[in-house]
């Protein structure tokens, strides 16, 4: 898996992944929150966006694509 974006909270991460997966590509959000008890920690820590490999490109893509 390759970091393809990191978000400054959930929300937006699984916004994200949701649109890839709705494109057909496999992606899963990763953030180092203490299991979601420490939703702060995703100010400074950012929450990351993972893909795989092969699907980086297409996937960078799509994001660029949504409105911001």
């Amino acid at each position: 898996m390759k970091l393809l974006r990191v978000f400054g909270n959930d929300m937006d991460a699984q916004v994200a992944r949701t649109k890839l997966e709705s494109e057909g590509i496999q992606a899963f959000v990763s953030s180092d929150d203490c299991g979601g008890t420490q939703p702060f920690l995703q100010l400074t820590n950012g929450v990351r966006l993972m893909v795989n490999e092969k699907d980086l490109e297409h996937s960078e893509r799509i994001l660029a694509a949504l409105p911001k």
